[in-house]
């Protein structure tokens, strides 16, 4: 699966020069990371957000939203956000800047062994 490399720089934009964010290719995309934890990711032109347990029913109720199902079965704090819903440059920032916050507040991760 590829992704979108104008999406990806749109998402570049609105994170500008912040402090622990990086990319790395995963779930056959690009993942965008704050201190190693996932926060947005994208397939195609679709945008993986990690929105959190709290706040995954109202993510679920915006237009163009989905559950995020990339096993089979719905991953609890994750949806996709379908284009439509990010064609504006003021609603994509608007979902990254959601879940990069979000991210920011999850614990640590434990470094690997």
């Amino acid at each position: 699966m590829a992704f979108d490399a104008g999406l990806a720089q749109r998402v570049r934009e609105v994170l500008g020069a912040r402090p622990g964010i990086t990319e790395r290719r995963m779930f056959g995309g690009l993942a965008f990371l704050v201190d190693g934890k996932m926060f947005v990711g994208i397939q195609d032109a679709v945008l993986m957000a990690r929105v959190g347990a709290e706040r995954h029913h109202d993510a679920l109720a915006m237009p163009h939203v989905r559950a995020m199902d990339f096993t089979g079965k719905p991953m609890k704090g994750y949806v996709y956000v379908d284009p439509p819903a990010i064609a504006a440059d003021k609603d994509l920032s608007a979902w990254v800047l959601w879940c990069e916050d979000h991210a920011r507040r999850l614990p640590a991760k434990k470094p690997r062994p």
